[in-house]
């Protein structure tokens, strides 16, 4: 006689051959760690999953709890601890913010009756959004004065003479500072799943 499976969760089954063990449970993050994740990254998770989908609460909500699910369902990728669990955190919200974004892109063809092809390469406005907040957070961690020099020549695309006339320093002092801060900010940017393209 069969056992049901789904009445008594936890419990052997019995078939032709005898008692059949269930699966092996996945390992699963517990409790107080996904809780402490919460706690320390929820937050900020909202905010920039609130700037993603132009001030929606409900899908950024959306997001950040399949991000948490994914955190639980993937212990191995918090074994840095919680407190060090932020760029993984974002690299997966960031994923799934673009799968969003490409599945209601995907509903709206469909109702249009349009084909994939028709948009070949079409432009995802999602990566440009998540890029640049990453970058605002990197270069947030920078000395003032190094940030400085970087977003004048890389972000504005000024020249070394130009900044220097800006920031009010010699084009020697643009050069070494720009070298520094370009040093400081690649581990920035790898703690942040980021390189730098500079």
């Amino acid at each position: 006689m069969a056992i049901d499976a789904t009445a008594h969760a936890g419990t052997t089954t019995e078939d032709a051959r005898g008692p059949v063990a269930p699966p092996a449970a996945r390992p699963t993050l517990d409790q107080d760690t996904l809780a402490e994740l919460y706690r320390l990254h929820g937050g900020y998770l909202l905010r920039a999953m609130l700037r993603v989908t132009s001030g929606d609460r409900g899908k950024a909500e959306d997001i950040v709890q399949e991000t948490l699910l994914r955190a639980w369902q993937n212990p191995a990728a918090m074994h840095r601890g919680p407190e060090n669990s932020r760029p993984w955190l974002f690299t997966v919200a960031r994923r799934i913010a673009i799968d969003h974004y490409r599945m209601q892109t995907a509903r709206a063809q469909e109702v249009a009756d349009e084909t994939p092809e028709d948009h070949a390469g079409s432009h995802d406005p999602y990566d440009e959004v998540l890029v640049a907040r990453d970058m605002a957070a990197a270069m947030a961690e920078l000395q003032p004065h190094h940030r400085n020099v970087l977003v004048e020549l890389h972000m504005k695309g000024r020249s070394m003479a130009e900044v220097a006339r800006v920031l009010g320093v010699p084009v020697g002092t643009v050069k070494s500072r720009n070298f520094y801060a370009v040093r400081a900010l690649r581990p920035i940017l790898e703690a942040h799943g980021m390189a730098w393209a500079g």
